[in-house]
């Protein structure tokens, strides 16, 4: 049985269900709610489909079985059915500001004193779309890596007004449904992990514009060299122990690093025209129609990659 605490998910597409499952799988009561209801109906099948395939091969997180985490799982017609008496609601509709501005007044005129109001936003800074609301100070962002199941890291990210206790519920909160939050002391356009990311895309764009790799080649470096131990350490880290601590890192590396940066081509266009064969490339590497298929390939492999690393961290307490 679902405990007797609500979660509100606005938006019934692939983070709406991602975070539903995540929600139930600590059995919290979760409603979702979407502007067509035929989609949520669809979600709520396909969330049953994700969970027992989870269960068969034993990554399903939580300790209740795939159906009775489904049955915490609901689907609601309206969006004031779907926040009333909700402790925390968590918006995914497209990243478009001003529908961020739209839903997020509808949820302000709806939601109790204590609801906190979380956006899954990949880029929007929370105080372009809470400024005027009269519950901003319970506004946050709670941005997750997708797909949000199989990837732990969440990013929160407070405005300007949210309140100290709305960050440290909302931190706790995602620790508790089994994520690893990163907590923002301010907010900053592109976050952190897009911010991080777009360096990498910027750099492998222009090694494939330029002719000097492939597009495979790029993604071989990453997956088959810096993927390898990013997939356990940090950037940060993996310098660390690379010489005898950052400080000789900088001594030995510094000047390279600094040499090197110096001969980036800055930031590619991203544009249809500029990056032709970067699209070329990729669509002979993964063809349109294979695009499904691929994100379920990885989907496998991201949840039997967290499996393992959940089986080391057990091993590693065992070891102490």
């Amino acid at each position: 049985m679902p405990r007797n605490e609500k979660i509100g998910i606005i938006g019934s597409g692939l983070i709406g269900r991602s975070w539903a499952m995540l929600f139930a799988s600590v059995e919290y009561e979760v409603c979702i709610y979407d502007l067509k209801p035929e989609q949520v109906t669809a979600a709520l099948d396909d969330i049953l489909h994700q969970l027992k395939s989870l269960e068969k091969s034993g990554m399903l997180r939580g300790t209740a079985s795939a159906e009775e985490q489904h049955k915490c799982i609901r689907g609601v017609s309206s969006l004031e059915e779907c926040i009333t008496g909700a402790k925390h609601v968590q918006e995914c509709v497209f990243e478009s500001l001003e529908l961020k501005k739209k839903v997020f007044h509808q949820l302000d005129k709806l939601a109790g004193p204590n609801t906190v109001l979380s956006s899954s936003t990949s880029c929007i800074v929370p105080s372009k779309f809470t400024e005027d609301l009269a519950h901003r100070e319970n506004c946050i962002v709670a941005h997750p890596v997708n797909p949000p199941y199989y990837v732990p890291m969440v990013e929160v990210v407070p405005a300007p007004w949210t309140s100290k206790e709305v960050v440290a519920r909302t931190t706790a909160l995602m620790k508790e449904i089994g994520q690893s939050p990163v907590t923002f002391t301010r907010e900053l356009q592109g976050f952190g992990l897009n911010r991080i990311q777009y360096a990498i895309l910027n750099e492998c764009n222009n090694l494939v514009q330029s002719g000097v790799l492939s597009a495979e080649d790029v993604d071989i470096i990453m997956k088959d060299g810096l993927g390898y131990r990013y997939a356990w350490m940090g950037a940060l880290e993996t310098a660390h122990l690379n010489a005898q601590g950052m400080d000789e890192y900088l001594s030995k590396y510094g000047p390279t690093m600094v040499s090197v940066s110096n001969t980036f081509l800055g930031i590619p266009a991203w544009t249809h025209e500029a990056s032709g064969s970067l699209i070329e490339q990729m669509n002979q590497m993964v063809p349109e129609d294979q695009l499904e298929k691929r994100r379920q390939w990885r989907d496998t492999r991201l949840a039997a990659l967290a499996k393992l690393k959940k089986d080391m961290k057990e091993l590693e307490k065992s070891e102490k």
